[in-house]
């Protein structure tokens, strides 16, 4: 790690050439994963994961590069090639640099690096064992144990040291299941900044890995989706992903500093229907997402998105936000040191409502109840988005019925936003990783279940009826 003497050195020949702000990232990870397929250990695997990144911005420019080298004199040439960049004269230096103390709302009492690789490999037995004698259509059953610790330290020439250190671990189950004729999965994958003691104590290891097992069967009986525009209710938890694709990475200051959102200069306005409030709060106790400082070495926020339909506020990092003359609200976040930072999400979701989930499909006479995803696409400029459903059922006369398969959700988050009509009061959040310009991130998703007046549905299953 560098000692403060040197990162004031390194600062000061980085800010040389007329930077107006520069800062150096530190990073060094631990990571260790763990797969277990048809009761056979398949995989097992550490790595160690040390560098440092140096950005340096001026007005609207910046520019980063990282090293592996953490040598004096690889850690001086890489700040001297990156201030070769500008060609002015120094205005601002560093004298000195002070720590920021804090109390981390994300505390571990055991460190995973003290749980044996045995205590892990039972952990995925006790789900996979309960799946074994599910039914004989199961061709594979696949578990994985994932953790982390990842310790930073940001020296800025604001004259700031930014100490973090977190640690989260991630159980997933996959489950793959064949008639013979067709393919069809399920998968879970519960995750937190907590330890070993959340999957013994928090959560039903047998229950999730069973309800994978239960997804991929279903899958195989259900029948096709029908198509058309209808109305659909997204369930609560991992029904946040549209919100999250669709409308969060539109707000992001990535997006809106260069006026390419749907979103952009819409501050203040209607963008949402009267019942639609959204926040992306970093602040939740051992949450997925939170974030005790972002990787730009700013406090995490809990930020008010829309309140009642207005949008309220952006995610912003503080180099989008000179574009956009406004502050950062420590949104900025990284994979790792071999990113340069840009505005990303934490845990971001929808906020109750004053409907119940079953008032919601009550008053649904004909329609989808879109329950789980499995991935899709969506452009940030337009706001059109593309979602193919998990697991998903047919709505008839304010009842849930037959599951059906192959359901995709197409529109724009814009439009949506505007559509959705009712929101329940059973607000639950799903782990998942998103990737975009600044690496693979840890994300929180999240909404009550709730109710689009109408969407495109696609499928192939004629029309419903």
């Amino acid at each position: 790690m560098l000692n403060k003497k040197l990162a004031i050195e390194i600062l000061n020949l980085a800010l040389s050439t007329g930077a107006d702000f520069t800062e150096i990232f530190y990073e060094n990870s631990s990571n260790y994963s763990l797969m277990i397929e048809n009761d056979v250990v398949e995989q097992s695997h550490d790595s160690l994961n040390e560098g440092v990144g140096i950005r340096l911005l001026k007005k609207l420019q910046c520019v980063y590069g990282y090293t592996c080298d953490l040598s004096k004199k690889g850690l001086l040439k890489l700040a001297k090639d990156l201030s070769s960049s500008f060609k002015d004269n120094q205005t601002v230096f560093v004298k000195d640099l002070k720590v920021k103390k804090y109390k981390t709302i994300n505390p571990i009492k055991i460190d995973y690096d003290s749980v044996s690789r045995e205590e892990k490999i039972a952990l995925i037995r006790l789900g996979l064992d309960a799946t074994k004698d599910y039914d004989p259509r199961i061709i594979r059953r696949q578990g994985s144990f994932a953790n982390n610790h990842r310790n930073v330290v940001i020296y800025n020439s604001k004259g700031e040291i930014i100490k973090t250190s977190t640690q989260y671990g991630r159980l997933l189950f996959m489950i793959l299941a064949s008639d013979g004729k067709s393919l069809e999965y399920g998968f879970e994958g519960p995750g937190c900044q907590d330890d070993i003691n959340y999957f013994k104590e928090k959560i039903d290891v047998k229950k999730i890995a069973l309800n994978a097992a239960r997804v991929a069967i279903q899958n195989l009986e259900a029948k096709e989706c029908p198509s058309g525009v209808m109305p659909v209710v997204l369930g609560n938890g991992w029904g946040g992903v549209l919100f999250h694709e669709s409308c969060g990475h539109p707000l992001e200051a990535s997006s809106v500093s260069k006026g390419l959102s749907c979103f952009s200069n819409k501050l203040g306005t209607k963008i949402a229907s009267d019942v639609v409030s959204a926040v992306d709060d970093s602040t939740i106790p051992n949450a997925w997402g939170s974030i005790d400082y972002d990787d730009e070495g700013i406090k995490g926020e809990k930020r008010q998105l829309i309140k009642n339909g207005i949008l309220t506020e952006y995610m912003i990092d503080e180099f989008n936000g000179r574009r956009m003359n406004s502050k950062a609200n420590g949104a900025c976040r990284r994979q790792s040191f071999r990113y340069t930072p840009t505005s990303r999400m934490s845990n971001t979701y929808i906020e109750n409502g004053k409907s119940t989930p079953q008032e919601i499909i009550q008053a649904t006479k004909l329609g989808l109840y879109a329950v789980g995803f499995t991935g899709g696409s969506v452009n940030p400029i337009t706001g059109e988005f593309n979602f193919s459903c998990s697991e998903a059922y047919i709505i008839r006369d304010g009842k849930i019925c037959e599951p059906v398969k192959g359901a995709t959700l197409i529109g724009k988050g814009n439009e949506i936003l505007q559509k959705i009509d009712m929101v329940g009061n059973d607000l639950a959040l799903g782990q998942g990783m998103c990737g975009a310009s600044s690496g693979s991130i840890r994300v929180n998703v999240g909404q009550p279940t709730l109710r689009i007046s109408s969407i495109t549905v696609g499928g192939r299953g004629g029309e419903l009826k």
